[in-house]
């Protein structure tokens, strides 16, 4: 999923943080794939995200980009934007 798609995001069902990361992205004309966890799946799949970064995941460009906190940094930097055309998310 993470190699096929430019961005990627991971969360919990219903998690703020998640709604916010793809609000913005969505605000920016990038389409991410979603990849929402259910609680009765989460035993599943927090072990292997938890090793990369938690359950709040970004990825762009097939790689780890980060969490709310590093999306909203490089928003507020403005690098956001040049990443996201990098990596084949953005036309514009």
């Amino acid at each position: 999923m993470v190699l096929e798609n430019a961005v990627v995001v991971f969360g919990r069902r219903g998690c703020c943080m998640s709604h916010v990361v793809k609000t913005l992205l969505l605000g920016h004309g990038v389409n991410p794939a979603v990849f929402e966890v259910e609680e009765a799946d989460e035993a599943n799949v927090v072990g292997d995200l938890l090793r990369i970064k938690g359950l709040k995941a970004v990825f762009v460009g097939g790689k780890l980009f980060g969490g709310l906190d590093q999306v909203m940094a490089t928003h507020i930097s403005g690098e956001l934007v040049p990443i996201l055309k990098d990596a084949g998310a953005l036309w514009l």
